[in-house]
């Protein structure tokens, strides 16, 4: 018998037959709710922050992320994905470790501390990213709940992880723009389905596996409505982990961009996965839980 085998699972998924939907327990914010950020975030799943970051930061930041996704020798580092189709950068992962601008950034109090706040406890860097979606051919992300993935292919106990879109360039209402169900942070939806092993190969360019049926996200966005990140760059998306969200494809001429961190409590560590698959890589999932300070 294995670790995965011998735990409770509160949040089943990857089933051979349908299961049906959870009515999540855990909080939204586990600290303490002292702010209106923190109470739209609660009530939500989400909220946004304007000008998280100045205009000079965010030209600092841009064109670092550019030259990141321009350069060379970083192209065959296996934290690098490229698109399917137009063969260019989709995202960069572990970009705090590549990055020293990003480093300083993950450790800001505006940023880690806002984190703390949601989390009610130290944390640590799940995941770090650079995401691009260029004008005319960037691939949006298909609906999903990042929790779903993390607790079936890393090993996330429970939903006590937060995330920070960064916008890097201007969100429009039509160019691939994240959206969300507001309020779906508050229903776990199981997905049906094996995962293979290595599936992240596949799903950080096209996820197919670990994405609820289109009845069930009928039924989501009947109930809960669809609402959309726009703003100008430097706002932010502060969104929790079990919030159903995706993107459209950007036909567009107008290319978006964003650093996207992903904040896990040290009270909340990754165990064996629970799909029964091997770990995916650290760079995807970190298992360094060493706090940030």
């Amino acid at each position: 018998m294995t670790l995965a085998d011998s735990r409770i699972d509160r949040y089943r998924t990857r089933t051979a037959v349908a299961v049906p939907p959870v009515e999540r327990t855990d909080p939204t914010v586990w600290g303490t709710v002292s702010s209106p950020v923190l109470e739209s975030f609660d009530a939500d799943g989400y909220t946004i922050i304007d000008e998280l970051l100045t205009p000079v930061e965010v030209a600092d930041y841009a064109t670092e992320m550019n030259r990141l996704a321009a350069d060379p020798d970083l192209r065959p580092d296996q934290r690098v994905i490229i698109e399917k189709t137009s063969n260019r950068v989709r995202s960069i992962f572990e970009v705090h470790k590549i990055s020293s601008a990003v480093a300083e950034l993950v450790r800001d109090e505006r940023v880690a501390g806002l984190a703390r706040q949601v989390l009610g406890s130290e944390v640590y860097i799940h995941q770090s990213r650079v995401n691009y979606m260029p004008g005319f051919q960037g691939a949006g992300f298909y609906w999903h709940s990042d929790f779903e993935t993390w607790h079936a292919e890393d090993g996330m106990p429970s939903p006590r992880a937060v995330s920070l879109s960064i916008a890097l360039t201007d969100n429009y209402e039509y160019n691939g723009s994240l959206m969300v169900l507001p309020g779906s942070h508050r229903r776990y939806m199981p997905c049906q389905g094996t995962t293979p092993d290595e599936h992240y190969r596949e799903s950080l360019r096209e996820q197919q596996i670990g994405v609820p049926a289109q009845e069930d996200l009928a039924e989501l966005a009947d109930k809960y409505g669809i609402a959309q990140f726009t703003g100008k760059r430097g706002s932010a998306l502060l969104f929790d982990s079990n919030i159903m969200h995706g993107s459209s494809n950007n036909i567009t001429p107008f290319a978006r961009s964003n650093i996207f961190l992903v904040f896990n409590s040290v009270e909340n560590t990754l165990v064996e996965p629970y799909a029964g698959t091997r770990p995916r890589p650290t760079y995807i999932a970190s298992r360094d839980f060493t706090p940030l300070r």
